[in-house]
């Protein structure tokens, strides 16, 4: 093996070899013209595929030469809108990779759904948190995000965040899905716990999630709204990074709460008190770049067949889902 193969960089390496911008990079890599691939949330670029890309800008290298998926790798179970028409195989494209940034399962099925639907993209997941997800799109290291960020002074979600984190830009936010948001319980419910106060009892440890997690948002919003400073919580700084593995801590014992979605209590042994409907919503940016992206979204979560393939999914409510909830001019 050459010692090229074993070097690979990230954007910002890249970008300071190529004295450009890291949105310039993240624009090539988007576009096909330099490969790249993800690390945990990282990525990557190994050395091979950057002089590859190098070669092609000097014309000593033609672009078959950068490497493809791979051809043997299975392909995502078919999804095709009636509306949707695929380009004929012998047609010569250009795939575009989209980024789609979120932790819900549903985000998975629209990826599969993107490239089934268009030949011309290629979709990668990334699983970041909302908060992270809104400046990720800022960053242009994703191209379409979801979030579930409770607002407290409002009562609403999402949209005050939006406004203020994306202001200056032009963007859509598209409903996806509803589900019930509230408390993991060891069997039972020994602790009896009820309410959002409840969990600044003394005899109560907590587990918690990340900073920037739609559910970190949701319980410091409701816990600022009942006057209760998270200081005084035992467990606030026991933090895990999933719905699930704070179920488990619950379900462990080693926790007496924790907070997150139902749908993990078909995995986890736990009981589930229900506190709140979460809003879960997609966010794109505008711009000319990406207009048949957009409406290729928009296609997919209002088609019928769509909707009929995530009706199997227990724990969600579709029944808004690509209704454009907020559109800059």
């Amino acid at each position: 093996m050459h010692s090229q193969d074993k070097i690979s960089y990230t954007t910002e390496d890249l970008a300071d070899l190529l004295q450009v911008s890291k949105l310039t990079v993240y624009d090539l890599i988007k576009k096909g013209e330099i490969v790249a691939y993800r690390v945990g949330r990282q990525m990557r670029i190994d050395a091979s595929d950057f002089a590859a890309y190098k070669d092609r800008m000097k014309g000593g290298t033609d672009r078959s030469s950068v490497k493809q998926s791979n051809p043997d790798e299975k392909e995502p179970e078919p999804f095709v809108p009636k509306e949707a028409s695929n380009p004929p195989l012998s047609q010569p494209r250009t795939l575009q990779q989209v980024i789609i940034s979120g932790q819900d399962v549903v985000l998975d099925l629209l990826a599969n759904a993107i490239t089934a639907t268009s030949r011309n993209y290629r979709t990668l997941r990334a699983h970041t948190g909302s908060l992270n997800n809104l400046f990720s799109l800022i960053q242009g290291e994703s191209d379409i995000v979801s979030t579930h960020l409770f607002d407290g002074d409002t009562g609403s979600y999402n949209i005050p965040y939006i406004r203020r984190i994306l202001i200056g830009r032009e963007f859509t936010v598209v409903h996806l899905l509803s589900r019930s948001a509230g408390f993991y319980v060891q069997s039972g419910n020994p602790k009896n716990i009820t309410s959002w106060r409840d969990l600044n009892r003394s005899d109560l440890q907590i587990v918690n999630r990340e900073l920037g997690s739609g559910i970190r948002v949701l319980m410091d919003e409701r816990l600022r709204l009942e006057g209760v400073l998270p200081k005084t919580i035992s467990g606030y700084r026991n933090i895990e990074m999933t719905h699930l593995a704070v179920a488990s801590k619950v379900a462990a014992g080693e926790a007496d709460v924790g907070v997150g979605i139902e749908k993990m209590t078909d995995l986890v042994n736990v009981d589930y008190i229900p506190m709140t409907v979460e809003q879960y919503d997609l966010v794109m940016l505008k711009h000319e770049d990406n207009i048949t992206l957009r409406e290729t979204v928009l296609d997919i979560l209002q088609s019928e067949s769509f909707k009929k393939e995530l009706a199997t999914l227990n724990g969600y409510d579709f029944s808004r889902m690509g209704q454009i909830l907020y559109d800059t001019p």
